[in-house]
């Protein structure tokens, strides 16, 4: 009893979550997602906990047998609280007014690591405005449990509420914000700033943010703790559209210890930036620089300077790159395991040669709308990778079923083939499906079933 009492007596209402009139509202059932269109604004609410028995006067004494715990109350603590921990946000604040025991559980702090707030029709600012004045009763002002926030398809301007979260969870390690136009890059220089132990950072979708960077104060009065660097390791920047390369400059300067970046159709991005990225970030595993249309053979001799740690590269729909190009890739990048090179129409059969004979490992490899890469190409793949996992060879032109039966008769851990729109026969697809038995085809031939 003593430990009841020194919990707070208020909860978060679900109407957080979900406004009153939503359909997942009816019927005190909820989904676990929370993307229903609803008109008005979602209202935030505090209630009590519930009580521990209903005292309406019309409602009748229960029986002996009714009196008898449910099978769902028989259980001990770490079991519901290990069932609730699969149940999202939303879902969570409503299991907190089943009763009081459910409540205490619901609010344990081991199920507050994350937040994730996804819909349109959320009032993210006013949710994240009570969670974390509840979070953070039991130790004012700081909520040294919450480690992941992830807010997503929102339009409202979640913004200002950025800084709240910063300042009040400083063991935040994960934040996602993608698709949430308002945050600016004030907010997240703030997070970046008060949050040491960030490691993940989602702003995709996110235009305004055209730069990452230490606030000046953090730069001055937190040199000690930062060392003037970001810990960030991983960062999706995708279709931050006015990323430039001085931004991207700043960012490589800030976030040294990156090995996820991405950077799809980030259009203003040229062989500059990506020098400038090389120069600070040596640890890159994974680069994606798909649809950035500037960025040319000069800029893949600038990330074939990573060598032997790039694992994963996209370069999907990059017009100005070549078998020039992909020779300095695969010079220098070795155990290169993801290879995304579709729309690249420069690259020909030698660039795949010379791809295939020294990235060995080669697991997956898109060459989709490349009409310059025929069945000569596939054959020095099929006889140098003999690991791969995953072809798209979507729309190439130059593509037979011969090819395609080298390859099978090599690669049998193929387990995905897309030939959609490549004139294939039948037979073909059948020799591939008889060699490679897990393997997937995606195709366009509507007698092959």
């Amino acid at each position: 009893d003593s430990d009841l009492s020194m919990r707070t007596l208020s909860t978060p209402s679900p109407a957080l979550i979900f406004p009153p009139n939503s359909p997942g509202f009816q019927n005190g059932r909820g989904s676990s997602t929370s993307s229903s269109s609803v008109t008005g604004e979602t209202v935030a609410m505090v209630h009590s906990p519930p009580p521990t028995r209903l005292t309406h006067p019309l409602i009748r004494l229960a029986s002996k047998h009714q009196k008898e715990q449910a099978n769902i109350d028989r259980l001990p603590d770490h079991s519901m609280i290990q069932i609730f921990s699969f149940l999202p946000t939303n879902q969570l604040c409503r299991c907190a007014r089943v009763c009081r025991r459910w409540y205490n559980l619901a609010w344990d702090p081991r199920l507050w690591r994350t937040i994730r707030l996804t819909g349109e029709t959320i009032n993210v600012d006013r949710a994240l405005k009570v969670l974390t004045r509840r979070l953070c009763q039991d130790t004012p002002n700081v909520c040294l449990m919450l480690e992941t926030v992830i807010v997503s398809g929102w339009r409202g301007g979640p913004s200002k509420r950025t800084f709240t979260i910063a300042q009040c969870c400083p063991e935040l390690r994960r934040l996602e914000v993608s698709g949430c136009y308002n945050i600016s890059n004030e907010a997240v220089f703030d997070v970046v700033s008060l949050c040491p132990n960030l490691e993940h950072l989602d702003v995709s979708g996110c235009s305004k943010v055209t730069c990452i960077s230490l606030t000046r104060e953090a730069s001055i009065k937190l040199s000690p703790l930062h060392g003037k660097q970001i810990s960030i390791r991983y960062l999706d920047m995708t279709d931050c559209f006015v990323l430039e390369d001085e931004g991207l400059h700043t960012i490589a300067a800030h976030c040294t210890q990156l090995t996820h970046l991405y950077l799809r159709r980030c259009v203003r991005i040229t062989d500059e930036g990506l020098r400038y990225l090389m120069i600070y970030c040596t640890s890159i595993k994974e680069l994606s620089v798909s649809d950035c249309r500037f960025v040319s053979d000069f800029g893949m001799r600038e990330i074939a300077k990573l060598e032997s740690r790039l694992r994963y590269l996209s370069i999907a729909h990059c017009g100005r790159i070549t078998d020039v190009g992909i020779r300095y890739i695969a010079k220098y990048c070795s155990k290169l395991r993801y290879l995304n090179a579709r729309g690249c129409e420069g690259i020909t059969d030698h660039g795949v040669e010379y791809l295939a004979k020294n990235c060995t490992k080669l697991k997956s490899l898109d060459i989709g709308k490349c009409p310059l890469v025929s069945d000569t190409g596939l054959e020095f793949l099929a006889l140098n990778c003999f690991n791969l996992k995953r072809l798209s060879l979507k729309s190439c032109e130059s593509i037979t079923g011969q090819g395609l039966q080298i390859v099978a008769a090599n690669c049998f851990d193929l387990q995905m083939l897309n030939v959609q729109d490549c004139e294939v026969s039948v037979d073909a697809l059948r020799f591939v499906k008889r060699h490679c038995k897990r393997c997937i085809i995606e195709h366009t031939n509507p007698a092959f079933f």
